[in-house]
């Protein structure tokens, strides 16, 4: 089993090269599985966990609805904003400047086959991160990702989760809002849930700007613990 994770930091990125990018890993992966099954070898698997910001982007999971976007195509182009429809699962979301994205793309099989407890080891990095800077995140149940005072009227989604996976190999992963402009999330009905409100870091803190590279290696130190994984850096 290879536990060690190849870290690469992406910048800025349009969000259809970066599915692309995406795209190429899982198959590396999923070819390598396959070729050590038909040869009867046991080459290792490698994997990867990708940091990216996106320009303003709507993206909608195999399972959602196309009514959850608020917006035609004139008024997409006058937020400066596009929209894909995508392979993960999940309804829609924005991704956008000041919003930490994770992209693990991971064999499971060098880890733990349980796509649960991936989620959950997930939601976990992030309410540890939310925990250093005195936020208490949560579960909501039946709903994916981390929110702040669940079960009161107040009830807020701080991050959202979305994958796909295949033969226990991982791609997309979690949008966390750290400096995020949250009025882009009104075009929306976010994860296709409409009583609840969105926040961010930021926010929360009252702060004029997150230190998101502090966020990044808080994320990453919580990551590794909990996978029980060795970070390889470039």
């Amino acid at each position: 089993m290879n536990k060690k994770i190849k870290i690469q930091e992406l910048g800025l990125r349009d969000f259809k090269e970066t599915w692309e990018y995406q795209e190429e890993l899982f198959k590396e992966i999923l070819d390598r599985k396959i070729k050590n099954r038909r040869e009867e070898t046991n080459e290792e698997t490698s994997n990867y966990f990708l940091f990216v910001e996106h320009p303003h982007v709507y993206t909608l999971g195999k399972s959602g609805d196309v009514s959850n976007l608020l917006l035609n195509e004139n008024q997409l182009k006058e937020k400066n904003a596009t929209f894909y429809k995508i392979n993960r699962g999940g309804d829609i979301t924005y991704h956008g400047p000041g919003q930490v994205v994770g992209y693990p793309i991971l064999d499971l099989d060098n880890f733990f086959t349980d796509i649960h407890k991936y989620l959950r080891f997930l939601e976990e990095m992030v309410i540890l991160t939310l925990g250093e800077y005195g936020i208490k995140g949560e579960r909501s149940d039946g709903e994916t990702g981390v929110w702040l005072d669940t079960g009161t009227p107040f009830a807020r989604k701080i991050c959202a989760m979305g994958v796909r996976a295949s033969r226990w190999v991982t791609m997309h992963g979690f949008a966390f809002n750290v400096n995020a402009d949250l009025g882009y999330f009104d075009n929306i009905i976010p994860c296709g849930i409409n009583d609840k409100a969105v926040t961010s870091l930021q926010v929360e803190l009252g702060l004029e700007k997150v230190n998101i590279e502090e966020v990044k290696e808080k994320l990453l130190k919580h990551f590794v613990t909990l996978f029980e994984a060795e970070l390889i850096k470039p």
